[in-house]
């Protein structure tokens, strides 16, 4: 599937919602986002939604958003997102006032699973190059990710799973119940196909994705453009 960007035709790092709609469109397992530009707006999209939901700062100038105070999640209610929303946006002006904000993306809190990361880069001999590893303090400090050159077959995707020292985790530890490494193998092939018919990305992180005994999905995600794409 190739895509389409119609917002921000002019940014090379895509908001949230923007990045997961198009992966929605490759038929990738997402939590949904949706952006809100006013307090009143972020309300009654938690309330169509359902709750509890996240909000989360929707800036091209801002990637570690929880960093500067630009996540809150678990929101409960109408008052809690009122606040939430409020208290985002005075902490974004004090800390980037420069900074452009297009608002807050909303979307529910997906249920706690064993975290992954996918993602891609550009390398300048091979090109497209897809990762994937555990999240958290496993791809932090201890650099557990393997490594594919896009285009990928259905081998190379069930090899990088197992390509990590993490695997053991995958497969249920200690009472954990095994997570659902065939989703996870989907989730990668579609990723690679949404990569190869896309040149004009230059970066793609899923991070993190939430793996369950009976699927995955991505409750982050986040695409950047080459500087001639837009």
């Amino acid at each position: 599937m190739s895509m389409k960007v119609a917002p921000n035709t002019k940014r090379t790092l895509l908001t949230e919602v923007e990045s997961k709609q198009l992966l929605e469109k490759a038929g990738i397992n997402i939590v949904k986002a949706r952006l809100a530009s006013s307090a009143k707006e972020a309300v009654e999209l938690s309330k169509q939604m359902g709750f509890p939901v996240v909000l989360k700062i929707a800036s091209p100038d801002i990637v570690h958003k929880s960093d500067v105070g630009g996540v809150k999640v678990g929101l409960q209610n109408a008052t809690q997102v009122k606040s939430a929303y409020r208290e985002m946006m005075a902490s974004i002006k004090e800390k980037f006032p420069k900074a452009i904000v297009d608002g807050v993306s909303v979307q529910t809190m997906a249920k706690s699973g064993v975290e992954v990361i996918m993602g891609m880069t550009k390398d300048a001999q091979f090109g497209p190059v897809l990762m994937f590893g555990l999240g958290g303090i496993f791809v932090e400090i201890l650099k557990d990710v393997s490594f594919r050159i896009v285009p990928l077959a259905k081998r190379d995707a069930a090899e990088m799973i197992r390509d990590i020292k993490g695997y053991p985790v995958l497969e249920g530890y200690r009472g954990q119940a095994p997570s659902d490494v065939a989703a996870l193998e989907d989730m990668i092939m579609k990723l690679s196909e949404f990569v190869d018919k896309n040149p004009q990305i230059k970066e793609l992180d899923l991070n993190p994705v939430f793996a369950y005994p009976d699927g995955a999905v991505a409750v982050d995600a986040r695409v950047v453009l080459e500087d001639d794409a837009v």
